[in-house]
């Protein structure tokens, strides 16, 4: 359990913590599932931020995206990292090959771009509705948790890895699918389904998922549970 938590923190924040002794099956397994839990304190910034932002004059909007760089920087922006490759790569090519080969690249194509900016603004615009009691910011901190659940669907045993090696080898098939139906739940229904069409398509496209699909996952479910929920 200590591996495994300690590979959560060090993976999905920027927090400083011990690296794990040993990076199994078993550690990774237990790292996503510790996954919420782990940037709890992620989304208590979130929560802060949002509150604090709400005694003051700002625009709601400008408090809103101030939050999210703040959450970008305690996961070192590794999420939006991921979307950006993963559009690029599904745009690149109907070549797997050549699609995993543009999204280890590092470089980020205009279509990624454009998909970060997309996924950014909404986060943003429906994130604006929480500024202000403490009530709704504490609700938007624990979408940011609830949004790692979408790795329990990403990590479920349907899916393959795209790559012989990397992320995707340790990782994928390790949640059992009964995890991933009540990450479902957790979701809710279009937040599920949003995380399970970015996953068949990498699939069908790439012939698996890669940790490019795992950002990309967190960041469209955070993007729609944010949403769905804006008008509470």
């Amino acid at each position: 359990m200590g591996d495994a938590w300690r590979l959560a923190t060090g993976t999905l924040t920027a927090l400083p913590v011990a690296a794990p002794s040993a990076v199994t099956r078993g550690t990774a397994r237990g790292a996503m599932l510790l996954a919420p839990l782990a940037v709890a304190p992620l989304g208590l910034l979130v929560a802060g931020l949002l509150w604090l932002g709400g005694l003051t004059d700002l625009p709601p909007l400008a408090v809103a995206l101030v939050a999210l760089g703040a959450l970008a920087a305690g996961s070192r922006a590794l999420h939006w990292d991921g979307l950006s490759d993963v559009v690029d790569g599904l745009t690149a090519s109907y070549d797997a090959e050549r699609s995993l080969t543009v999204m280890r690249s590092g470089t980020a194509g205009p279509a990624g771009v454009v998909a970060v900016v997309v996924v950014l603004g909404v986060q943003a615009a429906a994130l604006s509705a929480y500024v202000g009691d403490l009530a709704h910011a504490l609700l938007a901190g624990l979408l940011v948790c609830l949004s790692r659940c979408a790795l329990w669907i990403v990590c479920s045993t349907p899916f393959p890895p795209a790559r012989a090696d990397g992320l995707g080898v340790t990782y994928t098939r390790t949640i059992p699918l009964a995890v991933a139906v009540v990450a479902g739940l957790l979701l809710g229904v279009v937040g599920g389904l949003v995380v399970l069409v970015l996953v068949r398509r990498a699939v069908r496209r790439l012939g698996g998922v890669t940790g490019d699909v795992f950002g990309a996952a967190v960041e469209l479910a955070l993007a729609t549970l944010l949403l769905g929920l804006s008008w509470v």
